[in-house]
């Protein structure tokens, strides 16, 4: 019997490969970061290739660190950054130009537009999206509008569409498939018939041609060329980044929820076998789709999470380290007074914001950088607040606890406000690489690695949970400050990006 699944977890920042166990256990982990390209203030791009040159570079890496045949291996599951958009070509399968990441806002005009032209209520009632530059149909218009020969390429069915998902799966095996949670974040896709909807293909003007096929989250789709390990190893599992952490964390019941701290900040829960409409700016998106069926979700994103730590290390250098920031914000008792918004991509869930930009207010002389830094833990969990409270509302249902994971989900100064501000315990499970094993837990049930849902569900373990101490006048004290600092932020930069 085979030993182990490979999950593949690219991420915005960097490329990831883990090796699991049966019992759902880390077995072996690398990881290569690779470069961001910022060609305009609101531009985000990554080089497809540096992409695809990492994540097989680790994937080819944990085997060898661990000494695990690629035969051992009984199959490869993919959770990867969503919404990022790429072309390529279909003969030579390199990218014509750069992807444009999820963060970019360089198409919020042509949003703009379609909102003033009533199209907002049409997107939601098929794909279960507001019209946001965050998605991948007008970064998708903009490639085809603005690279020189796209379209006219397009068009004559040479090139194909991809998010990350289709990329490395068309790299890997030379099929271009997505699955059912990828592309419901494309902003043409319908979640209620899982198909490509013409109708919104023709408003943004997009050929049908260059779009993959769909595909369950979960099933055997196909096998890695032998060039990559040596043998062919079936590729079983895809979903997007947050919809694998969902699984991972055994939300499989409709009112369970998670938070991934990531990136950014993303919050999802269960709705069941049907979409919920959203009537507070969230979103309803795919899950996975298995067994023929397909379990939807309701989201909140926050664009700046882990990344506005980052910008304390790279962009202010007053820590070393992402890791050093607990200890910096420990150091003081509170913020003394200092709110910061890190909207430096616009604002996510419930605003939908573009044109928000990063805001730090309540700045005095006594102000150090162990306040901005203890702000800047706030800022986290604030914005999550702002996302349960919609998310309430939508379901109506009461969260009685949520379930954290991702990288700042290991800061317990952070993790202990979040629940403080949410007035609801935290939950921080053992195997906190929930994207990465929600993958695995995917690709596994493919080839009957594990046998069932409530299988995988039974591995979940507590490693600790945080109860909220905060009183909930304090709590509504300190929301309604934050909220004042989000007004100061908002549409700061006008539709020039």
């Amino acid at each position: 019997m085979t030993k182990y699944i490979l999950a593949l977890d690219q991420g915005t920042t960097s490329s990831r490969a883990i090796l699991f166990d049966h019992g759902g256990r880390i077995r072996g982990l690398a990881q290569q970061e690779f470069p961001q390209i910022f060609p305009h203030p609101g531009w985000v791009e990554h080089d497809a290739r540096d992409i695809w040159r990492s994540q097989l570079a680790v994937a080819q890496q944990v085997l060898k660190e661990t000494q695990v045949a690629a035969t051992d291996i009984a199959a490869i599951g993919i959770a990867n950054q969503r919404e990022t958009t790429l072309l390529w070509d279909r003969k030579t399968g390199e990218p014509i130009a750069n992807a444009i990441v999820w963060q970019d806002h360089r198409t919020a005009g042509l949003c703009d537009a379609l909102r003033e032209q009533g199209k907002a209520p049409l997107f939601q009632q098929k794909t279960g999206l507001v019209i946001d530059s965050y998605f991948s149909g007008t970064k998708l218009k903009w490639l085809l509008d603005n690279v020189p020969g796209a379209r006219s390429r397009a068009e004559r069915g040479e090139l194909a569409f991809g998010t990350i998902d289709a990329w490395l799966i068309f790299k890997l095996c030379g099929i271009h498939v997505t699955d059912t949670s990828n592309a419901s974040r494309t902003l043409l896709f319908n979640i209620q018939s899982l198909k490509w909807d013409e109708e919104l293909l023709d408003l943004l003007d997009i050929p049908h041609s260059l779009l993959p096929q769909i595909v369950p989250s979960s099933q055997l789709i196909g096998h890695t060329d032998t060039s990559h390990f040596g043998i062919p190893i079936p590729i079983a599992g895809i979903a997007g980044d947050q919809q694998a952490a969902t699984f991972g964390q055994a939300c499989h019941q409709p009112g369970m929820a998670k938070n991934t701290y990531g990136t950014g900040c993303f919050m999802l829960m269960h709705t069941g076998k049907a979409a919920v409409p959203s009537k507070n700016s969230l979103l309803s998106t795919i899950g996975w789709t298995h067994g023929g069926r397909s379990d939807y979700l309701l989201e909140g994103s926050v664009f700046m999470a882990g990344a506005a730590v980052q910008w304390l290390r790279d962009g202010l250098g007053i820590i070393q380290t992402s890791a050093e920031v607990e200890a910096l914000a420990a150091s003081v008792p509170d913020t003394g007074g200092v709110v910061f918004v890190p909207a430096f991509a616009g604002l996510g869930t419930p605003y939908w914001d573009a044109y928000a930009r990063g805001t730090i207010v309540g700045m005095s002389r006594g102000t150090t950088k162990a306040h901005i830094a203890r702000a800047t833990l706030a800022s986290i969990a604030y914005q999550s607040a702002d996302v349960l409270e919609a998310m309430q509302k939508d379901s109506a249902i009461e969260l009685k606890e949520l379930r954290v994971d991702g990288g700042a989900a290991r800061n317990d100064l952070l993790m202990q406000f979040q629940a403080d501000v949410l007035g609801v315990p935290v939950v921080r499970p053992v195997v906190t690489e929930t994207t990465a094993l929600g993958a695995a837990y995917l690709a596994g049930l493919a080839v009957n690695f594990w046998g069932s849902q409530q299988e995988i569900a039974a591995q979940w373990q507590v490693e600790r949970c945080f109860e909220p101490t905060m009183p909930a006048a304090e709590r509504m004290q300190r929301l309604t400050i934050w909220r004042r600092a989000v007004d100061r932020a908002k549409a700061w930069v006008g539709e020039s990006l």
